[in-house]
């Protein structure tokens, strides 16, 4: 039969935009980011039903983790080694402010990533590391069921270039969106992607959040024009 893990991401934060290296700031889901863990929730209710879910010890993660726990009947636990990715003296800085004080070594990680380290950081060796030793050991303690790990697109994408094969370098060519959810199947020394990325869960929330902003608010009536204007002969 196999093993299932689902690979989610947390909800909306502040620092997403403008872009932020967030790391292991412990910022706290936005009301679009509750509803959101709540959607994804019940989509991941839809697929499966997990068995257990695991999270990274960030808030914006453990709350997104209770949502699928509450929605599948499953306990969550927290998991240190899903933590994001420890952008050292990096963290919390926009990426405009880090182009303009360390413009060489941003440019490495942009396009070098498995050559670099953070300062005072993590390097993307660490964090494969890490996050590997946390799948293997979420798969050793639940065979043949399904598990998810909510955690964060630093992780995530360490997990997928691992499964995929891919090297260190494809770090950045993978996309992982908040609420995003990946599905990967083990069966004995195989894995099988079963999907990834997927957000259509999502559509309805992102059209009325949309619809909201470019609603235009109907100005009240001129209560003194109107009645100036019936002074007016007709």
């Amino acid at each position: 039969m196999g093993a299932r893990i689902i690979l989610t991401r947390h909800g909306q934060v502040d620092g997403i935009e403008p872009s932020r290296f967030r790391g292991r700031m412990d910022i706290a889901l936005t009301a679009l980011g509750v509803t959101q863990a709540n959607a994804a929730a019940q989509r991941i209710a839809a697929i499966s039903r997990p068995a257990a879910i695991y999270t990274s010890p960030m808030s914006r993660c453990i709350i997104t983790g209770k949502a699928i726990a509450k929605a599948g009947s499953a306990p969550s636990q927290v998991l240190d080694q899903l933590n994001d990715l420890d952008y050292g003296l990096w963290q919390w800085k926009t990426h405009d402010e880090i182009r303009a004080a360390f413009a060489e070594q941003y440019e490495t990680w942009h396009t070098a990533p498995q050559l670099f380290r953070f300062p005072r950081g993590e390097s993307l060796q660490d964090l494969v590391a890490r996050a590997a030793d946390a799948l293997r050991g979420v798969l050793q303690r639940h065979r043949d069921q399904t598990v998810v790990l909510v955690s964060h697109d630093s992780v995530n994408r360490a997990l997928l270039t691992q499964v995929l094969d891919q090297p260190l370098s494809a770090h950045s060519r993978i996309v992982v969106e908040p609420r995003g959810i990946t599905e990967i199947e083990f069966v004995g020394d195989i894995e099988r992607v079963l999907r990834v990325n997927e957000t259509q869960h999502l559509d309805a929330i992102q059209t009325a959040t949309e619809k909201k902003k470019t609603e235009i608010p109907v100005p009240t009536q001129n209560c003194e024009l109107s009645r100036k204007l019936e002074d007016f002969p007709v």
